[in-house]
């Protein structure tokens, strides 16, 4: 009876062990999974606020213009600028214009 008590409380044992374990594998993989993307997301966050830290000022672009590309830039107007809906269009027109 003992005996037989004491090989049920073993295998209790390692089976719960087994549970146990799988469940913090399964846990360990999330975090790691969430880690990853609150990561990316960082980079991404990095990446967009120095874009708009640099080039939302008026002042800032000047400056680069400047250094940069010793004053080729040019201004344009609101009004001159056209939005363009189709790529392909764009693009055959660019072609037609180099050859």
């Amino acid at each position: 009876m003992i005996r037989n008590f004491t090989l049920l409380l073993i295998l209790m044992l390692i089976v719960s062990t087994t549970l146990t374990k799988n469940y913090t594998k399964k846990l360990d993989d999330e975090i790691f999974s969430v880690k990853e993307n609150i990561s990316y997301l960082k980079n991404i966050k990095e990446l967009v606020q120095l874009e708009h830290d640099y080039l939302s000022s008026p002042e800032r672009l000047l400056e680069f213009n400047k250094l940069y590309f010793d004053n080729e830039l040019k201004y344009t107007s609101y009004e001159k600028i056209k939005v363009v809906s189709d790529i392909d269009e764009l693009r055959s027109k660019i072609m037609d214009k180099n050859e």
